[in-house]
């Protein structure tokens, strides 16, 4: 049996890749369509890792024209087991800072259009999404996170909205009083997709803003700060997964269930 060329796989950017050791770019074709860019393969925090940039390296693909499905075929091809899914995120809730993480448990799809499953038939498959991120991966990154001195909340509802546009005032506020956390525009059908590959998959969202409908209960922000809070954001984050790769076990260890269990109907 062939050797898998990574056990975990990143939805990350180009600048993930100077961590990585031995790394060598891999072309990968997908029934879907070619994936976001090359993915990158190394090895970090002992283990071999696979990077794709999901905006692609140059984030010419704006939300609503990434190719999700080949970006998760991509890596469960090369032999991933499990999916770290970062992404930049708005603070819906004051408690919620910029610079804070939030490692999500659930999330809310506003999309629309977007092509959400592998399974277009003819055997009719129905996987849960009842718990969409895997517990155990979550662990591992609330225990990185903590363990680099990054305030990280440890649970958290991320609603995703279509793109490319930004709420409004009136949409922003609605998403603040049903109490969710996190805003952003990548994490659905990304994660759902990597379950129906039975890919364990766990989210951390960086904030960044406070998104527009808490103007009025909390300062502006300004573009310059925002941009900031970007950057030392992306600097906590690769310190986050090093922290996480070494505290993992041998990934085929862990258990994030079988998606496709009693999913399909035959």
């Amino acid at each position: 049996m062939e050797k898998a060329a990574a056990d975990i796989g990143v939805f990350g950017g180009s600048g993930f890749y100077k961590l990585l050791d031995k790394a060598e770019e891999r072309v990968v074709e997908t029934p879907y369509g070619a994936p976001s860019d090359k993915v990158m393969l190394g090895e970090m925090g002992g283990k071999r890792v696979a990077f794709l940039p999901r905006h692609g390296a140059h984030h010419q693909y704006p939300p609503h024209k990434i190719n999700f499905r080949a970006n998760v075929w991509a890596m469960k091809s090369l032999g991933v087991k499990h999916i770290i899914s970062p992404c930049a995120a708005g603070s819906l809730q004051t408690h919620v800072a910029p610079g804070d993480f939030v490692v999500c448990d659930q999330y809310v799809d506003r999309t629309s259009g977007r092509i959400d499953t592998f399974y277009d038939g003819p055997i009719s498959t129905h996987v849960s999404a009842a718990d969409p991120y895997c517990s155990k991966l979550r662990e591992f990154a609330i225990k990185a996170a903590k363990d680099c001195g990054i305030k990280v909340h440890e649970k958290g509802t991320v609603v995703v909205i279509q793109g490319p546009r930004f709420s409004s005032k009136a949409e922003s506020k609605w998403f603040t009083s049903m109490g969710w956390e996190v805003i952003n525009m990548t994490q659905y059908p990304e994660a759902h997709l990597c379950r129906e590959l039975n890919m364990g998959v766990v989210n951390i969202a960086l904030i960044t803003d406070y998104d527009s409908g808490l103007v009025g209960d909390v300062e502006p922000v300004s573009h310059a700060e925002v941009v900031k809070v970007f950057g030392d954001n992306l600097t906590k984050l690769q310190k986050m997964l090093v922290r996480m790769f070494e505290l993992m076990p041998d990934p085929a260890t862990i258990d994030c269930g079988d998606a496709l269990a009693g999913a399909r109907f035959t």
